[in-house]
C-alpha cells in the first residue's frame, strides 16, 4: 500500500468513526426532527459467506445470491462436500447460496461453471434464467427454480449459449424469451430458451461495435437495455442510444448522445431506470387490434446518472483516480423529437446502484466519487444514498435529489442493491479483488444491510393489503380488487407493480414499476378497511408476462408486497 492509499484510509477510518458516532443517535439524531426523514440502516446478516456480486429475488421471496466459482476460498463450505463434489480449481467452498429476508437464514448452493460477470432474468414462470461469464461459463445458461425447501439447486448447460457472452445484458421480452446482448467483445445479440433451430442464430448489432472507446477501453460494456411501450428496445451504451426492433434486427431511431463528455457504461459504470411507466385509462382498458401495434400513447422516460471521463479507467490503472461525474441525464423515448435533460447529484458517482421504490421514487446508493469499476481501481467511497423524486419539477423549490443517513460500510466495485418485498432496500456485497482480502485499503465484505427509507418512518399511514379478489392470478386487462387496512384516513392511494430485476455491476437487467390504472377506493364496513379497484396492464409490451410484486401506496407510503402473476 503507497502512503496516498495509507493517507486515504486513514481519513476514511476518520470519517466511518464519526458516521458511526451519528447512526448511534451520538450526533443529536434524537433530538433532530429532520432525522427520520433521512432514512436508517440495519444490519442484516454480518456474514452470509460469499460476497454478493450478482442477486436476484424469487416468487418464493428468497434470494440467489452469487461471486464467480473461481474466487478461491469463500467463507462457507459446501454441504456434504464428498457427495456434492468441489469446484472447479478443487475447492470445497460454496460461491453462491439462498438467502431468506425473513429468517435471515443462507444455504450454500453448487455452482459449477464460473459466473464471473455473467447476467441473467427471471422467466415467466418464475425461474432464474442465468448466462454466461468466464473460462468454462462463458457459453452456460444456469437455471435456479424456486423451491420452499433444501431439494433445489442450480441446473446448468454449458453449451446453451451461441457465442461467448462476458459482461453481457438481457431482457425479458414479451414473448417470453430473455434476450442476451452483447459482451466483451461481442457485437451481436440472441434469445434464450433456445426453443427451435432459428433460435441459435447470432443478429450482428453494429451500434455495440461503434460505441466501444477502443479494444481496450471499452465503456460500452453490460448496456442498459429497457423494453419500450412500443415492444422494441431502448439500448444505451457509453454514451449513445437507439430503439431496436430486435425481430427484423432493424434500428428504428437514433436518439441524441448524452450530453457532459462522459462515459456510462461499464467500466465507468453509471446506472441506469426506466422511470414509472403511469398506465392511463386507455391503455389499461383499451382492445388492441394487433399485437404488432401495441399501446403508443404510454410516455416513457429513461434516466441515467453518473459515470466517468472515458479515460478514467486506464488512469486509475496508472494510480490517477479522476473525479466521477456527478450528472444526470433524462430522455422520453416516446417522444418524436426527444432531448436530454440533464441535471447534478449532491456527489459524484460511479458504481452506483438505483433502485425504483414502490412509490416511484428512485435510490441511488453504493459507489465511489473516484476511478471507475476494475480491481482496487476505485477510491474515496460514496457512504450516503440519495432520494431522487423524479415527479418534481426541476423549477419546484422542492429539490429533487434528498441525502440520506450514510451507511458506515464502503461498497464498491461488486456491490449490490435491491428492493425487499418490504419496501427496504437489500445492499450487500464489495469485492475489488481478485481474491477475498480483509486486511485492503477496501475489505472485501460479505455483509447484508437493510435501508428503510424515509417513507417507512410514516407508521400510520402504511397500508397492509388483506386480499386481492379474484387472486394472485391475473389476465391482461383484467378488473380486480385490492382490500387493503390503515390506521388513518387514506389519501393519493396508488397501486404499484414492480418486475423482480437481475442486479449485478450497477445493473439491474429488466427492473420495471407500472403505476396501474385506478377506478374507486372505498371504505368498507370497518372503519379501517378499504377496497381499490385496479386495471390491470393491456399487453405484455407494457408488463411482460410474469411475476411481479404488487405494492398499496397510500401517500407515499408503500405496503409490504404480495406476489402476483400476470399472463
Amino acid at each position: 500500500m503507497n502512503t496516498e492509499d495509507m493517507v486515504r484510509r486513514l481519513v476514511f477510518i476518520v470519517l466511518l468513526i464519526f458516521f458511526s458516532f451519528c447512526n448511534n443517535n451520538l450526533c443529536g439524531s434524537d433530538t433532530n426532527p429532520d432525522d427520520h426523514d433521512k432514512g436508517g440502516w440495519k444490519l442484516l446478516k454480518r456474514s452470509i459467506g460469499i460476497s454478493a456480486m450478482h442477486i436476484a429475488l424469487l416468487p418464493n421471496d428468497r434470494f440467489i445470491v452469487f461471486d464467480r466459482s473461481i474466487a478461491g476460498s469463500s467463507n462457507i463450505s459446501l454441504p456434504g462436500a464428498n457427495d456434492h463434489g468441489c469446484n472447479i480449481n478443487g475447492d470445497c467452498y460454496a460461491h453462491s447460496i439462498e438467502f431468506s429476508p425473513s429468517t435471515r437464514s443462507v444455504r450454500a448452493l453448487k455452482v459449477k461453471t464460473d459466473t464471473f460477470c455473467s447476467s441473467g432474468a427471471i422467466s415467466s414462470d418464475g425461474v432464474l434464467v442465468q448466462t454466461g461469464g468466464f473460462n468454462n461459463g462463458d457459453h452456460a445458461v444456469r437455471y435456479f427454480k424456486p423451491c420452499n425447501d433444501s431439494n433445489c439447486d442450480w441446473e446448468e448447460h454449458v453449451n446453451d449459449l451461441s457465442t461467448r457472452r462476458w459482461y453481457a445484458s438481457n431482457h425479458i421480452l414479451p414473448n417470453g424469451k430473455i434476450i442476451v446482448v452483447g459482451g466483451r467483445r461481442e457485437f451481436t445479440y440472441e434469445f434464450i430458451p433456445k426453443t427451435s433451430p432459428s433460435d441459435a442464430a447470432l443478429h450482428y448489432l453494429p451500434f455495440l461495435e461503434k460505441t466501444r472507446d477502443s479494444l481496450q477501453l471499452e465503456n460500452n460494456l453490460y448496456p442498459f437495455l429497457h423494453l419500450a411501450p412500443d415492444g422494441n428496445l431502448f439500448v444505451f451504451a457509453n454514451n449513445r442510444s437507439i430503439l431496436l426492433d430486435y425481430k427484423a434486427n432493424r434500428v428504428v431511431r437514433d436518439y441524441p448522445v448524452m450530453p457532459g463528455g462522459v462515459s456510462r457504461n461499464y467500466p465507468s459504470s453509471g446506472s441506469s431506470v426506466l422511470l414509472p411507466l403511469k398506465l392511463s385509462t386507455s391503455s389499461s382498458r383499451s382492445s388492441i387490434t394487433t399485437t404488432s401495434s401495441p399501446t403508443t400513447m404510454i410516455e416513457a422516460e429513461v434516466l441515467i446518472c453518473g459515470g466517468t471521463p472515458s479515460d478514467s479507467n486506464t488512469k486509475a490503472n496508472n494510480g490517477m483516480f479522476v473525479l466521477a461525474s456527478n450528472t444526470c441525464g433524462r430522455l422520453v423515448i416516446t417522444e418524436e423529437n426527444p432531448k436530454w435533460e440533464m441535471e447534478e447529484m449532491p456527489f459524484n458517482r460511479t458504481m452506483g446502484d438505483m433502485v425504483l421504490l414502490p412509490n416511484g421514487d428512485v435510490m441511488i446508493i453504493n459507489g465511489a466519487s473516484r476511478g471507475t469499476a476494475g480491481w482496487n481501481v476505485a477510491r474515496d467511497p460514496v457512504l450516503q444514498p440519495v432520494l431522487y423524486q423524479p415527479c418534481v419539477s426541476n423549477n419546484s423549490s422542492i429539490p429533487r435529489f434528498k441525502v440520506l443517513k450514510p451507511s458506515t460500510i464502503p461498497r464498491l466495485y461488486h456491490s449490490v442493491a435491491y428492493l425487499l418485498s418490504d419496501a427496504r432496500i437489500l445492499v450487500g456485497g464489495s469485492n475489488p479483488y481478485i481474491h477475498y482480502t480483509f486486511d485492503g485499503l477496501y475489505p472485501t465484505e460479505l455483509s447484508l444491510e437493510a435501508f428503510s427509507p424515509p417513507y417507512l418512518s410514516r407508521k400510520s399511514m402504511r397500508p397492509q393489503i388483506s386480499f386481492v379478489t379474484p387472486g394472485t392470478r391475473i389476465s391482461y386487462k383484467q378488473r380486480f380488487s385490492v382490500g387493503f387496512q390503515c390506521k388513518v384516513e387514506v389519501e393519493d392511494v396508488k397501486v404499484t407493480l414492480v418486475a423482480p430485476p437481475f442486479t449485478t455491476h450497477s445493473v439491474s437487467m429488466s427492473q420495471r414499476l407500472l403505476v396501474l390504472d385506478m377506478g374507486e377506493v372505498r371504505r368498507l364496513a370497518s372503519g379501517s378497511d378499504y377496497a381499490a379497484e385496479v386495471y390491470a396492464p393491456a399487453t405484455e409490451f407494457l408488463a411482460p408476462q410474469g411475476y411481479y410484486r404488487l405494492f398499496v401506496v397510500n401517500g407515499g407510503v408503500p405496503s409490504r408486497a404480495v406476489w402476483v402473476h400476470i399472463s
